[in-house]
């Protein structure tokens, strides 16, 4: 399974493939061997590349706060397909004008705007459903809605120009 570890402004994708504490995971080019065991509440022991290491892990508003050694980790993980949602499908601000296009092939279930509206920085503007999931589509930028170029129950393809937004 894919999945994006984001720590600050880098993403870097995962590709987890293994089960029963032993992982293979794929971070770009580079491939590590993990072997990693819950020994407590919020704690693992990890045998990376034959390296023992502690982690200790929190939750803390949808991200992972891992302790290790004397380092702290604020990690953000996830599906590989919703950080593609999240990321690439606000938005797109450029020479004025912003083209919402969908990430993913999906069905519009919920329109929030219509051409003329006015819309802030993150207003929502669309609901897909994408791969069984629900998601929010947000201005980019402010601006004011040119076109909405979708309907309520409309399947889309990756790509496809849902809203157009002149700033």
């Amino acid at each position: 399974m894919k999945f994006v570890a984001t720590i600050g402004d880098r993403a870097e994708t995962v590709e987890v493939t293994g089960t029963a504490g032993r992982y293979r995971l794929t971070i770009g080019s580079e491939v590590r061997e993990v072997d990693a065991r819950l020994v407590g509440p919020g704690i693992y022991s990890l045998l990376i590349d034959g390296v023992s290491y502690v982690a200790d892990v929190t939750e803390r508003d949808g991200e992972c706060v891992v302790g290790v050694a004397d380092e702290t980790y604020v990690i953000r993980v996830e599906e590989e397909a919703r950080y593609a949602i999240r990321t690439k499908g606000g938005a797109s601000a450029g020479g004025g004008s912003q083209t919402l296009t969908a990430p993913l092939p999906g069905k519009i279930t919920h329109v929030a705007v219509k051409a003329g509206d006015i819309v802030a920085l993150g207003d929502t503007l669309l609901v897909i459903e994408a791969m069984k999931m629900e998601n929010e589509l947000r201005a980019g930028a402010p601006g004011t809605v040119a076109e909405v170029r979708v309907r309520l129950g409309q399947a889309v393809n990756a790509g496809d120009v849902l809203v157009v937004i002149t700033g």
